[in-house]
């Protein structure tokens, strides 16, 4: 073990990125990091971090914010519970008066698990938690052969108490940083360069042929498949808006008119009658294809999308549309908060 942790060391001294939430023991702006990192790789994660923290450069001005605001800043993330999340936690710190200082009640703030929680601790004040994520099950179980599934409890359990058992435990912050540069730079998912590797000589899975294998995964997702058609509704220099509501994907996010179809999308006879459905009595109504099928696929879901746009010469009756409908200036929405895909598609009208 204590091998392992000097070899670890060694290579980190020489090849750590530098990163700006690795400059800083505040455990707010490490946390920000940790939040952001969750889903997102560094280089892609880096921006939004800068970006974040300088509008909320501590947890009391996040803490006063309105969550659409905070939801803006996270637009492009994706994963949005986990910036609603961000809010709620920084006015639970504020309730306290300080950001929690031991790994109990980090653990207590919401949104934050057991790796997020082991990783504020030993960043922010040094103590000896050992933050496992991908990077970490990657390394352990390819260094020391486990086979064991790292998506089941007694795998989780294990690999715990391994990265534990590893841990330097004098300088944790040092090793869990190592570690987990050592799994993003060097010991990566696919073809690592092992000729290069600091620990080729005792890796049981390069002895054994095993590194294409570890780590094992049992499990596999299902994927559910949904359809959606989004009409961007504009009259004037006015756009149509309906925030999403709870208990679904996207939540609290701006989106123009959107229907949602059983088993596939619509062709554009189907269209045109639903639209003029919605529009009976107003007059000829004309629609333009921007783009007829996207693909996204979210942690459980595959969305099937299309996007159309439809000009109204007319002013809508508001009663024919569905309630919430809010109009707004067209050089007013990037105020507006959307899911990526949408943001996009709008950014591009």
């Amino acid at each position: 073990m204590a091998d392992f942790a000097r070899i670890l060391h060694d290579w980190y001294q020489v090849h750590k990125r530098v990163l700006p939430w690795r400059e800083t023991k505040d455990p707010y702006r490490i946390w920000v990091s940790e939040i952001i990192l969750q889903q997102t790789r560094v280089d892609q994660g880096l921006d939004y971090y800068l970006r974040f923290i300088a509008r909320f450069p501590d947890v009391w001005t996040l803490a006063e914010t309105d969550e659409s605001e905070v939801l803006k800043y996270w637009e492009g993330l994706g994963y949005y519970s986990r910036a609603r999340n961000l809010l709620q936690a920084a006015r639970q710190v504020c309730a306290l008066g300080k950001f929690p200082d031991s790994y109990s009640e980090i653990r207590k703030l919401r949104g934050v698990g057991d790796y997020t929680a082991a990783a504020i601790a030993s960043f922010a004040f040094g103590l000896p938690y050992a933050a496992v994520d991908g990077n970490v099950y990657r390394v352990l179980s390819r260094y020391y052969g486990v086979e064991l599934p790292i998506d089941t409890g007694a795998g989780k359990k294990y690999f715990a108490a391994l990265a534990t058992e590893t841990l330097d435990r004098k300088h944790p912050a040092n090793y869990n940083q190592a570690i987990m540069d050592f799994g993003a730079l060097q010991c990566v998912p696919k073809n690592p360069d092992c000729s290069a590797c600091p620990f080729c000589a005792s890796c049981v899975a390069f002895r054994d042929g095993l590194v294409a294998q570890l780590p094992i995964k049992i499990g596999k997702q299902t994927l559910r498949s949904r359809f959606f058609t989004f009409i961007y509704i504009e009259y004037s220099d006015l756009v149509a808006l309906w925030r999403r509501g709870t208990g679904d994907i996207w939540e609290g996010l701006y989106q123009p008119l959107q229907f949602e179809w059983e088993e596939a999308l619509p062709d554009e006879i189907q269209l045109y009658k639903r639209l003029s459905d919605l529009f009976v009595g107003q007059g000829n109504i004309t629609f333009l294809p921007l783009k007829i099928c996207e693909r996204q696929r979210l942690s459980h879901q595959l969305l099937h999308v299309s996007f159309y746009r439809l000009s109204l010469s007319f002013p809508p009756d508001e009663s024919a549309l569905p309630q919430g409908i809010i109009w707004v200036e067209k050089n007013k929405l990037a105020q507006y908060a959307f899911p990526k895909m949408l943001a996009e598609m709008t950014e591009k009208l």
